[in-house]
């Protein structure tokens, strides 16, 4: 009863802070949602090209199944019986767009951060990783060997500096950073890291596209592809969660890095493997992702008005994606402002510490190319 007792205070220390989370009971229509019976235009959704709510697009991939091939299911991990033809050609398919030697599918994005970063690294491992990566990200060098530093955000005159003092005390470093930054919004500049990189023999990047990929680059595979350094990032890892419209996650590398995670990586090797059909939609969506260019310019241009009327408005705004913070501070005023908004019909979220820093609470819009300019003007008026 006591342990009882103390996740109970816990819970009410967290309502007091206005930092308790529940879950939602939400329906889905399209573009909107419906809680408590008020209906809401979705800003807090990951579908930024809008493809989750394409009907013709299901239609499509619906045509190409049968009762023989809809397998909903894989009953088993890939290194069993669950290596379905399927996953394989969607890694050949990822591997030839991205000009590597190979490519890995997960379950997840969380998977494949919480499984590469042990399964690379050893007790003469040093992680360099950005103040800001995401969870997923921390947990995975959590759960290494690795002896780790955070540098701050952005900041490669401190990450430089770090590797020159530590380059010859470690067997190998490995930079760990995300292109588009899941709470601000702003963006890695990978080519310096390549510069940095590429100084030392022994260091290695990692980078994660969760929120790019899809949506930037002329064939839609995410930062390192617009800054033209696919070739020089040693984990290029990647979401179908987000902008694809599906389920899992991937990482392009060289083949011998691919076949050590195989052999290594305990989220891939004692987890059932994506259901086939799950693999086949995502292969469906990915063949036709350099056709959705216009959805990614219209999905810059809502996010661009967006970020200029916030500042317009005084608020600060390091984003340069479609993910766009409006910081209030206090997590109190950033759950007024949500249902401030949510009154006006639009479902946009208050992000709270942990997730962010103290004093960093915000409203995190996240923008789809679904959304029209005129909405925008209607959201911040």
């Amino acid at each position: 009863m006591i342990l009882i007792e103390q996740m109970q205070q816990e819970l009410q220390e967290l309502e007091a802070k206005s930092n308790l989370r529940k879950l939602p009971g939400i329906l889905h229509e399209g573009r909107d949602v419906i809680v408590n019976g008020q209906r809401m235009l979705n800003l807090s959704s990951n579908d930024y090209l809008g493809l989750a709510n394409d009907i013709e697009l299901r239609r499509d991939f619906l045509e190409t199944l049968t009762p023989e091939t809809f397998l909903p299911t894989s009953s088993s991990s890939r290194l069993l019986t669950g290596n379905f033809t399927a996953c394989e050609q969607l890694e050949q398919q990822l591997a030839t767009a991205f000009g590597t030697e190979a490519a890995l599918v997960f379950n997840s994005g969380y998977h494949a951060n919480t499984g590469i970063l042990p399964a690379v690294s050893n007790a003469r491992t040093l992680i360099l990783a950005d103040k800001l990566v995401h969870a997923s990200l921390i947990d995975g060098i959590r759960l290494s060997a690795a002896k780790s530093i955070r540098y701050r955000h952005n900041q490669y005159d401190q990450l430089e500096r770090l590797i020159e003092i530590n380059h010859t005390e470690y067997e190998r470093i490995i930079i760990v950073t995300e292109s588009i930054f899941s709470m601000d919004g702003d963006e890695a500049d990978l080519r310096e890291l390549v510069r940095l990189k590429k100084k030392y023999a022994n260091v290695w990047l990692y980078v994660d596209e969760a929120h790019a990929f899809g949506v930037r680059g002329d064939k839609g595979l995410g930062c390192a592809e617009e800054q033209e350094c696919i070739s020089d990032i040693d984990f290029l890892v990647g979401t179908f969660g987000k902008a694809l419209a599906s389920a899992g996650a991937y990482i392009v590398c060289r083949k011998v890095i691919r076949e050590y995670l195989v052999n290594k990586m305990r989220t891939f090797i004692f987890t059932t493997a994506l259901p086939p059909v799950i693999i086949q939609w995502t292969s469906f969506v990915f063949t036709r992702l350099p056709n959705f260019r216009q959805r990614r310019e219209k999905l810059q241009l809502v996010s661009s008005k967006l970020k200029e009327t916030l500042e317009h408005k005084g608020y600060v705004c390091p984003s340069s994606s479609h993910i766009i913070p409006m910081i209030t501070g206090e997590s109190s005023i950033a759950v007024r402002k949500a249902e401030e908004l949510q009154r006006k019909g639009f479902y946009a979220l208050p992000v709270r510490p942990p997730t962010v820093p103290e004093g960093t609470s915000r409203i995190r819009f996240s923008l789809t190319a679904e959304i029209s300019e005129e909405e925008i003007v209607r959201l911040t008026t």
